[in-house]
């Protein structure tokens, strides 16, 4: 009788764990790949003298908003939030600002959501701003306190529509059941809001991050990026230069 060749090794044949292995190099290979070949500010980007900047951040940071939506930034009012639980671990996300005034910059969010949550546990909180179209960031921490009820309700019921229909939803943060759940919530909270533009949403709360230090970054296409910060320190603004 004919002994039966053995088998070869073929692609077939290689091990599961082997081959996903080489799927996941080939993969991360790739992703690396992607990542160095992107580039950033290939456009001609705006010029900055720190020399020129005024004595507060407050009308910078004006400016500089400004100067990014005419640039045709998307959405340059959209920014990420940091905060911390009891125990310090990090959570950030993005979210709008609603006002920049002598107060602070202003947001909103619900109390029991997990920004609301750790807010009330840990009153500090950094936001950062990046405008890509002006290769510009900029950098604010401080204190934040929470609005009064009424000037709360005034601020959500100047804002849009859909804003309100988020807000009546509500339960933010929460575990979600379905897509469909959510689908039906909507709903009924897009139909309040149209039926009663004044709809109380007693959770919705108005937060004033007061900065105790802001930092203005201006990218440059030869690394050599100019950072100016702002630290405020026994009742006045002091700036320095920072190496990028």
């Amino acid at each position: 009788m004919t002994d039966h060749p053995e088998p070869q090794d073929t692609p077939d044949a290689v091990p599961t764990d082997a081959a996903e292995g080489r799927s996941d190099d080939a993969d991360g290979r790739a992703f690396r790949e992607l990542l160095r070949g992107l580039r950033v500010w290939d456009i001609e980007l705006p010029s900055f003298d720190p020399a020129t900047a005024p004595a507060e951040p407050l009308p910078l940071f004006r400016q500089w908003l400004r100067e990014a939506a005419e640039a045709g930034q998307p959405e340059p009012h959209t920014m990420t939030l940091a905060t911390a639980d009891a125990a310090g671990v990090p959570s950030v996300r993005t979210l709008m600002l609603h006002d920049a005034d002598e107060r602070g910059w202003h947001f909103g969010s619900h109390r029991g959501s997990r920004k609301g949550r750790e807010l009330a546990e840990r009153p500090r909180a950094a936001l950062g701003f990046y405008w890509p179209a002006v290769g510009r960031q900029v950098r604010i921490r401080g204190t934040v306190t929470a609005a009064d009820p009424e000037e709360s309700a005034a601020d959500l019921h100047r804002r849009s529509t859909g804003a309100l229909a988020a807000a009546l939803v509500g339960r933010q943060s929460e575990v979600l059941g379905s897509p469909e759940e959510l689908a039906r919530a909507s709903d009924a909270a897009w139909e309040r809001a149209w039926r009663e533009p004044d709809a109380p949403v007693p959770s919705w709360t108005l937060y004033v991050l007061r900065p105790d230090e802001v930092e203005f970054f201006q990218g440059d296409a030869q690394r050599r990026h100019l950072r100016l910060n702002y630290r405020y320190e026994n009742g006045r603004w002091t700036q320095e230069l920072l190496w990028p």
